[in-house]
């Protein structure tokens, strides 16, 4: 469960990353593609408009973060969907540490101890609750 300092954090640094979406991107696939090159093969689309999804996909998140059971039921639905795609339990770990690598660069000073905490732990609900739904699919 997030305080509602954290949700605040998240919310609030979120903001700052929204004018930089396409930047971000890129920067959140790089990152990822280097901690876990095997990811590289699951995205055949344009990365551009992946990147457009994923950040449609955190704003959602992030807009609920004080809602969460609003949002369980769509990360799930996601999970599954990313098993499908063959994405693997290891690759959530790889995602998170991506993300909050870009987020480290995309904010920098702003991004501070207390920020990356929220977001971790932000990252870590959300994780856990598609790894649980995709194991239940599998």
């Amino acid at each position: 469960m997030l305080s509602a300092h954290q949700i605040d954090l998240v919310q609030a640094s979120f903001a700052y990353v929204i004018p930089i979406t396409d930047e971000a991107a890129a920067i959140f696939y790089g990152n990822l593609f280097a901690h876990a090159p095997d990811t590289r093969s699951l995205f055949l689309n344009d990365m551009a408009e992946q990147g457009r999804k994923l950040f449609l996909t955190l704003a959602t998140v992030v807009d609920a973060l004080d809602r969460l059971d609003t949002i369980v039921p769509v990360a799930q639905e996601l999970a599954i969907r990313h098993v499908a795609y063959g994405a693997k339990a290891a690759h959530y770990n790889a995602v998170g540490i991506a993300l909050i690598e870009t987020l480290r660069a995309g904010l920098g000073a702003m991004f501070d101890r207390d920020t990356e905490a929220a977001w971790g732990a932000a990252y870590q609900i959300l994780s856990d609750t598609m790894q649980a739904a995709a194991r239940q699919a599998a």
